[in-house]
């Protein structure tokens, strides 16, 4: 058990850090085109504003993608699943709360999953008040 807490605790540290810095790198793209914007005059609702709506909902997409892909790296390390595409879709259906059927999981490893679960709960949260805020900031932009 020790050995399953300290494996996720340092895919949360991991995963955290990721999400950190790609929230950061992503806010700062979105500062400098809301300054472009600005000096524009261009509308969020124009060709331009929704280019980067979209660009920021697949930058947040591929956050969470490298985030479920280091979950099933691990799982593969410790040979938890038998195969690479298992591990991937058994870390997304984790991450992603959607729920699943722990058969093929080694048991020794059940713990990391319902930690992933968790972890990916709170960094979907994060993005989504990270998204909601930006969304409302494009608002008051009109």
């Amino acid at each position: 058990m020790l050995s399953e807490l300290l494996i996720g605790t340092g895919l949360i540290l991991t995963t955290v850090l990721t999400h950190g810095v790609g929230i950061f790198l992503l806010g700062r793209w979105l500062r400098v085109e809301a300054r472009e914007e600005a000096e524009e005059n261009t509308h969020p609702l124009s060709f331009r504003g929704i280019m980067v709506t979209l660009g920021l909902v697949l930058g947040l997409f591929v956050l969470h993608a490298v985030e479920i892909f280091t979950y099933a790296v691990v799982y593969r390390m410790l040979d938890a699943l038998p195969t690479f595409d298992q591990a991937i879709y058994f870390s997304t259906i984790t991450y992603s709360t959607t729920g699943y059927n722990s058969e093929g999981l080694a048991t020794h490893w059940e713990m990391i999953a319902a930690i992933e679960g968790l972890n990916g709960f709170l960094l979907l949260g994060w993005s989504t008040a990270f998204f909601v805020t930006v969304v409302a900031r494009m608002r008051g932009r009109r």
